[in-house]
C-alpha cells in the first residue's frame, strides 16, 4: 500500500506490525533509510550510495523500463588534438556508452545505471559536455605541466599530438634570482623556475615552458619558497627592486647565505666580485697622520678601486659580506683578514675620528701593530714610543732646581712622563694613594703650568711646591677678585675651571696636570667638558683611583689626556666595556696592551716595600631592639621604593639612591627625618675602641659620608675626654686643622668628611682609621685610608670598617668586592665574571 513519503519503513514496523502485507528484505530497510525524506529528491553527493544499494535488486525500474543498478562508475575521456596555428585541443566528453543523464550523478548506459565517475573533479560539469578548449604554444608549458597531470589523477587523458613537449616529474621549484648592479646599488628580480637550468618559470601564477621536458608543478613546495622570499628577503616573486648601496650590500650579502631550494644544497649566487686588500696612505701634511684603505682586488667585476676602512669595517660588523664600490660593484668583505686584525683598524679609525680625521700621535702604537700585521714599514715618529712599548728602562732626568730625593719607583715614573711629555703625549699617572704622585709630576712641570685640583689640597699643592721646586712661582686662581697671571704654576680648583672655562681655554698651557683626577670621572659633566676644552702641550691626569665605579670613568680620564685613544664613548662601550663586564678575557687584554703606554700604575705592595703593612678588618656590632624595629619598618618601605623605582625605567643609581635611609637606619636612628637618640650602638662601639686607641698612644681618623653622623659623635667624644678636631665642608683653615692634628701633642682624634678629606691629605700621624658607613664605592673608602697609608707612615695602619649586623651594610661589602672587580680587571691581569649591578643584586640588598 501506498505510504506517507516522511515515515520510514521501520515507522510502519513499529506502527503496524504483522499488518504489513509484504515482508521486507534487508535491501528495503536500507534503502529505506537512505531515502526516506520529506521531498522526493536525492542529493548528488548521495547517488554513488544509493546506487550501491540497489545493486543486486532484481526489480528495478526506470520508469517502464526494466534496469539494472552498477556500482562501476562511468568517466568522462579526454584527449589533446593537434589545432590551427600550431596549438593543440583539449577535448573532455562524455563516455560513449552513455546514453542518458537520469539525474544530477546517474548515468544510464543500456539497460544499466551508473554513478558519475570523477565527481569530485567534475561535479554537475558533466551535464555540459563535451568541454574544449585551445592552448597555444606559450600555454603547452601550463597543460603539459599542470593540467594534464590534475586531469590524470581521476580520468585518462590520451595526448594524440606531437606538438606538446615531454614531461619530467622529478624536477623541483626553486627561486632564480636575476641581479644587475647598477651604480652602487643594484635591481632585483626572483622568480621561481624549475630545472637548473631552468627549463621552466612560474609567471603570475602560470608555467611557462622554455624548453625540454616540462616539469611537473608542485604547487605546496612553490608557496613554501615564496614565503620563504618574503620573511627572510622582503621580496615578491616577479617584482623587480632596486636596493642603493648599503642595501645593496647587506642584501647580496644575505642572498649569499638564502636557501633558493635548489637541488644539491646549492645556494644563490652572485657574480665573482673583487677581493679586498688593506693599504696604508700616509697624509701630506704630516708624515705621521697614516690612514688606511681597502683596495678591490681582482674578480671578474668591471668595477675596482678603493673603499673606506669605515665602509669595510661598518660592513664586517654587521656581519655582510659585501661592501659597494666607489664607481659602482661590490667586493668581498675580507673578514677572515678582519677577525685577526679588525680591532687594531677599529681603534685606528675610532682614533682618527674623535681628532678630526687625522691619526693622533697616541695611536701610533695601533698602527705600528697594523704595520706589523700588513708587512709593512713602521709609521714615522713610532721610534719614540718603542721605549715605552717595549718596557725598556728609562734614565731620569730632573729638573735643574729640583731638591729632594726620589725613590726609585718615583724616578722611574719621572722618566717616564718626561718621555711622553717630550713626544707630545699625555699621561695618567695612577700610582697606589700615598706613593707620591705629587712629586712625580712636579718633576715634569716646563714652562706655564695649570693645575687643576680638589679645593682640599691646593694647601698641599703649595707646600710641595716650594719643598721640591722652589724656582717655580705659584699662583692661586680661586676665590673672589681673582686674575690670571703669569705665574710659572697656577693653582685653581674643579669649581672654579667649570666656572671660568673661557677665561683658563684660553690660554695656550704648556702643562695642565688634573689631580685627583676622579673628579671628570662623568663624561658628561660640565666639569669633564671643560677639561677636554682646555689646550697644553702636555696632559697629566693623577688618580690613584681611575676607575671607581663604571670603566668609562678611565675613559673619560684618557680622552683628557689622549684623545681617541679609546675612541669615542659609545664606541668605547660597545667594542671595550661592554665585553669586558661579559667575561672577555681576550678584550680585556686589548684594552690594558692600548693603555700600557700610557698609564702608569704602582702599588704600595709592590714598590714601598718598607712601608708598614695596612691590616683592614670589619668591627661588627648589634642592633638593640629599639634600633631593630626601626630598621625593619625602613626596610619594607625602603624595599617598595625600590621596586618602585625600578618599575618605573630608574636607572641603578637612583635605586641605590633609595637605600639611603636604609643605611642610616643601620647607624644611628638621630640621621632619620622626625627621629632622636642619645646614641647609637655603631656610636658606642666606635667611641669604645677610640677610647682604647687613645690610650694606648695611638691617633685615629673617623670618616663619614654624613656630616650629621659626625655630629652625632662629637657629645661622645666630649663625653669621654677623648680629645678631637674636625675637618668638613665648612672648614676654613684646612691646613691649620691638618698641621693641628698632625702635630706631637695634637688631638688624638680628627672627624673627617669623606667629601672633604678622602682626597690629596697627608695625615701619617694617624694610625687608626674608622670607615662609620660602608659606602657602594669602595675606591672612596680606601682613598680615605690611604690619608694615614702612605710614605712617611712609619707605624702599622689598622683600618676598620664598622658595620651593622643583618642590615644592608653586610651585603654592602659585597657590592664593593665587585666594584674592586671592574678596576683590577683593566688595570691588572685579572678578569671579572660580571662588573654590572643588577636589578636583582639591589633588590637582594633588601632581603632577610
Amino acid at each position: 500500500e501506498p505510504r506517507r513519503l516522511e515515515e520510514s519503513l521501520y515507522d510502519l514496523l513499529d506502527r503496524a506490525g504483522a499488518d504489513l502485507n509484504f515482508e521486507p528484505s534487508r535491501e528495503d530497510l536500507d534503502l529505506d533509510l537512505l531515502l526516506a525524506r520529506r521531498d522526493t529528491s536525492i542529493e548528488f553527493e548521495r547517488t554513488k550510495t544509493v546506487l550501491a544499494a540497489l545493486v543486486g535488486v532484481k526489480d528495478l525500474r526506470l520508469e517502464d523500463m526494466a534496469v539494472r543498478a552498477s556500482a562501476e562508475p562511468l568517466f568522462p575521456e579526454a584527449r589533446v588534438t593537434d589545432a590551427k596555428g600550431g596549438g593543440v585541443e583539449l577535448v573532455i566528453e562524455a563516455n560513449p556508452s552513455v546514453s542518458e543523464v537520469v539525474a544530477p550523478g546517474v548515468l544510464r548506459a543500456g539497460d544499466r545505471l551508473h554513478p558519475f565517475g570523477a565527481g569530485t573533479r567534475f561535479g554537475k560539469a558533466w551535464e555540459r559536455l563535451p568541454f574544449h578548449r585551445s592552448f597555444a604554444r606559450d600555454a603547452f608549458g601550463e597543460l603539459v605541466g599542470k593540467l594534464i597531470p590534475e586531469l590524470e589523477r581521476h580520468i585518462k587523458v590520451a595526448v594524440k599530438t606531437s606538438r606538446l613537449p615531454g614531461r619530467q616529474t622529478r624536477l623541483a621549484p626553486w627561486i632564480q634570482f636575476e641581479v644587475h648592479t647598477v651604480e652602487e646599488g643594484a635591481d632585483v628580480l626572483a622568480r621561481l623556475v624549475y630545472g637548473d637550468p631552468p627549463v621552466a618559470h612560474v609567471d603570475g601564477g602560470r608555467l611557462v615552458h622554455l624548453g625540454g621536458a616540462v616539469p611537473h608543478r608542485d604547487q605546496a613546495l612553490e608557496k613554501k619558497l615564496e614565503l620563504r622570499l618574503r620573511d627572510e628577503l622582503n621580496l615578491a616573486l616577479d617584482r623587480r627592486v632596486r636596493f642603493e648601496s648599503g642595501d645593496a650590500a647587506r642584501f647580496l650579502s644575505d642572498l649569499q647565505s638564502f636557501d633558493d631550494g635548489r637541488p644539491a644544497g646549492k645556494r644563490a649566487e652572485v657574480e665573482d666580485r673583487p677581493d679586498l686588500a688593506p693599504r696604508l696612505e700616509s697624509g701630506d701634511a704630516d708624515a705621521t697622520d697614516v690612514g688606511l684603505v681597502f683596495d678591490a682586488v681582482g674578480g671578474e667585476g668591471k668595477h675596482g678601486g678603493s673603499v673606506t676602512a669605515e665602509a669595510v669595517v661598518a660592513a664586517w660588523r654587521q656581519g655582510l659580506s659585501l661592501v659597494p664600490l666607489p664607481g659602482g660593484g661590490f667586493a668581498n668583505v675580507p673578514a677572515g683578514w678582519l677577525e685577526r686584525h679588525g680591532h687594531l683598524v677599529s681603534d685606528l679609525l675610532a682614533a682618527r675620528e674623535q681628532n678630526a680625521g687625522r691619526t693622533p700621535r697616541a695611536a701610533l702604537a695601533v698602527l705600528g701593530e697594523l704595520c706589523d700585521a700588513m708587512d709593512a714599514p713602521a709609521p714615522f715618529g713610532l721610534d719614540r714610543l718603542r721605549p715605552l712599548l717595549d718596557d725598556a728602562p728609562l734614565p731620569a732626568s730632573l729638573p735643574a732646581r729640583f731638591e729632594g730625593d726620589l725613590r726609585a719607583y718615583q724616578a722611574d715614573g719621572v722618566a717616564w712622563l718626561l718621555r711622553l711629555r717630550d713626544a707630545g703625549l699625555g699621561a695618567i699617572l695612577a700610582d697606589d694613594m700615598g706613593l707620591g704622585k705629587t712629586v712625580q709630576a712636579l718633576c715634569a712641570v716646563r714652562g706655564r703650568t695649570l693645575v687643576v685640583c680638589p679645593r682640599s689640597v691646593i694647601h698641599n699643592w703649595t707646600k710641595e711646591t716650594s719643598r721640591f721646586r722652589p724656582d717655580l712661582e705659584v699662583a692661586l686662581y680661586h676665590g673672589p677678585n681673582r686674575a690670571l697671571s703669569d705665574a710659572g704654576v697656577t693653582l685653581t680648583t674643579y669649581a672654579t675651571l667649570r666656572n671660568d672655562i673661557d677665561v683658563l681655554c684660553g690660554v695656550e698651557w704648556n702643562v695642565v696636570i688634573l689631580d685627583e683626577a676622579q673628579a671628570i670621572k662623568n663624561p658628561d659633566s660640565q666639569v669633564a667638558r671643560a677639561a677636554y676644552a682646555l689646550r697644553a702641550d702636555f696632559r697629566l691626569s693623577l688618580s690613584g683611583t681611575p676607575i671607581e665605579n663604571r670603566l668609562d670613568e678611565l675613559w673619560s680620564q684618557m680622552h683628557f689626556v689622549n684623545r681617541g685613544l679609546l675612541g669615542g664613548r659609545r664606541d668605547f662601550a660597545d667594542r671595550y666595556e661592554k665585553p669586558i663586564l661579559d667575561g672577555d678575557g681576550a678584550v680585556t687584554a686589548r684594552l690594558r696592551s692600548r693603555l700600557r703606554p700610557f698609564l702608569l700604575r704602582r702599588l704600595k705592595r709592590d714598590v714601598a716595600k718598607d712601608l708598614p703593612p695596612r691590616t683592614e678588618s670589619v668591627l661588627y656590632c648589634e642592633l638593640d631592639d629599639a634600633e631593630r624595629t626601626l630598621y625593619d619598618s625602613v626596610r619594607a618601605s625602603s624595599r617598595a621604593d625600590v621596586v618602585r623605582k625600578l618599575g618605573e625605567g630608574s636607572n641603578v643609581m637612583a635605586a641605590l639612591e633609595a637605600l639611603l635611609r636604609l643605611r642610616q637606619a643601620a647607624c644611628h636612628r638621630g640621621l632619620l627625618p622626625g627621629r632622636e637618640a642619645a646614641t647609637s650602638s655603631k656610636v658606642e662601639a666606635l667611641c669604645e675602641a677610640l677610647e682604647d686607641a687613645a690610650a694606648d698612644g695611638h691617633k685615629a681618623l673617623v670618616f663619614s659620608q654624613w656630616t650629621g653622623m659626625l655630629d652625632l659623635v662629637e657629645p661622645h667624644l666630649e663625653q669621654r675626654a677623648i680629645g678631637f678636631t674636625r675637618l668638613d665642608g665648612s672648614t676654613r683653615d684646612r691646613g691649620g686643622v691638618v698641621d693641628a692634628f698632625q702635630s706631637r701633642d695634637g688631638p688624638p682624634v680628627l672627624l673627617i668628611s669623606l667629601t672633604a678629606g678622602g682626597t690629596g691629605l697627608n695625615l701619617t700621624a694617624a694610625d687608626h682609621v674608622f670607615l662609620l658607613d660602608p659606602w657602594w664605592n669602595p675606591a672612596v673608602e680606601d682613598q680615605a685610608a690611604d690619608r694615614a697609608h702612605r710614605i712617611g707612615q712609619d707605624r702599622p695602619v689598622m683600618v676598620y670598617r664598622l658595620v651593622a649586623k643583618d642590615t644592608v651594610e653586610e651585603r654592602v661589602l659585597d657590592l664593593q668586592l665587585r666594584k674592586r672587580q671592574i678596576a683590577q680587571s683593566a688595570l691588572s691581569g685579572s678578569t671579572i665574571e660580571s662588573g654590572s649591578v643588577t636589578r636583582e643584586e639591589i633588590l637582594a640588598l633588601l632581603e632577610d
